[in-house]
């Protein structure tokens, strides 16, 4: 079973950061490039930018919590929710829009 993680392709683990602004103000996030092509394909799937789907989550989550300690963990937490939704085939909706 390690074989299937061990031989996994190294680019998919680099990290990479990039810059976005998030109301006004720019941010830097960290994740690995695996979680960027993830975010990349739930953008995607609703019809918007890698950068705007990550400031509606920004959105959502603050009004929800207040605050966010680690954003990029909750990013990843998406991600893998997302993948967990992907696989029961039960839909999933990525974004309120009506917000």
């Amino acid at each position: 079973m390690c074989e299937l993680y061990v031989k996994a392709d190294p680019i998919l683990y680099e990290s990479r950061s990039r810059s976005l602004r998030i109301h006004g103000v720019i941010t830097t996030l960290r994740l690995e490039n695996q979680f960027w092509d993830i975010l990349t394909e739930m953008a995607a799937g609703e019809g918007l930018t890698t950068n705007q789907l990550i400031t509606n989550l920004y959105e959502e989550i603050t009004k929800a919590r207040d605050e966010v300690v680690n954003f990029s963990s909750f990013l990843r937490v998406c991600c893998t929710r997302y993948l967990a939704q992907q696989r029961s085939a039960a839909p999933l909706k990525l974004v309120n829009r009506s917000a």
